[in-house]
């Protein structure tokens, strides 16, 4: 057997043996690095990053931070406990710190370690635009998101690998490598990352409907991030989210469905 079709053999065997399922798709996601190896990475880096910066408590801002994010922890187990998913957050630790610097974003860590920056409140402009940020945050993180891209990446290394010992010219060689470089990031690990921003929208969307927050506020929350860019974005093929006004659109789509949705728990009056 040839190092070349070892090394695909091994790829395909490492994909039908690291498999996991999406629980709110119903897809079949790869998990090559495990989550009992990778949350006690990311709790561990998640405490150090808290103690290289200022963390924020005792605010009212810090204290609505923990608020939505519990409402939206909660709203997330009744989802799945609801359609058949009993126990699947025991390994995550729910943490939410709001964290001083001026850079509009927030993010969750595998496991559920979430930090807002407070340049992202403004743009929040209260509440309910905080709950579309976290369920968005969240929703990376139950649907494995990291693990994924951890997953990905090893695989795209693995055939840079594979085609390296394969091709044993060296001007070939040398162009595989310019080639695969830029044709696995652009024709899959970007299209892959913007997967999943739009997975994690639609699923964002309705964990903060479910928690009881407005979904029709997540597209006004993208019209407020749009003006604040000034437009000011590279071409969606090469960016690694869906350009504003894609989501826009899109989160405008899924607000009846997400309030559909809410009503199957009782919740029928949005904050």
């Amino acid at each position: 057997m040839t190092l070349k079709r070892t090394f695909i053999i091994l790829g395909l065997l490492l994909l039908v043996i690291a498999c996991a399922t999406n629980p709110f798709t119903g897809k079949k996601t790869m998990a090559l690095v495990p989550n009992s190896q990778l949350f006690p990475t990311s709790f561990a880096q998640y405490n150090q990053f808290l103690n290289e910066n200022k963390v924020i408590t005792g605010t009212k801002d810090a204290e609505m931070i923990k608020r939505v994010g519990q409402r939206i922890a909660v709203a997330a187990e009744r989802y799945l406990n609801a359609n058949g998913h009993q126990g699947y957050l025991a390994d995550y630790k729910w943490e939410y710190n709001l964290v001083a610097d001026k850079t509009v974003n927030a993010w969750c860590m595998p496991g559920g370690k979430i930090v807002f920056y407070t340049g992202i409140l403004p743009i929040a402009d209260g509440e309910t635009g905080v709950a579309a940020i976290m369920g968005h945050e969240v929703a990376h993180a139950l649907a494995n998101h990291g693990q994924q891209r951890m997953s990905a990446g090893m695989l795209q290394q693995l055939g840079a690998v594979a085609g390296n010992i394969a091709i044993q010219d060296e001007q070939s060689r040398n162009a595989f490598n310019q080639y695969y470089g830029v044709g696995s990031q652009v024709g899959v690990m970007l299209p892959f990352s913007r997967a999943h921003e739009t997975e994690a929208d639609q699923i964002g969307v309705y964990l903060m409907a479910i928690a009881g927050y407005n979904p029709t506020e997540a597209a006004e929350l993208w019209k407020r991030m749009k003006a604040n860019s000034g437009g000011q974005a590279p071409p969606e093929i090469l960016s690694t989210h869906p350009s504003n006004d894609s989501r826009i659109a899109n989160l405008k789509a899924l607000a009846p469905k997400a309030i559909a949705e809410a009503k199957k728990y009782g919740v029928a009056s949005f904050r």
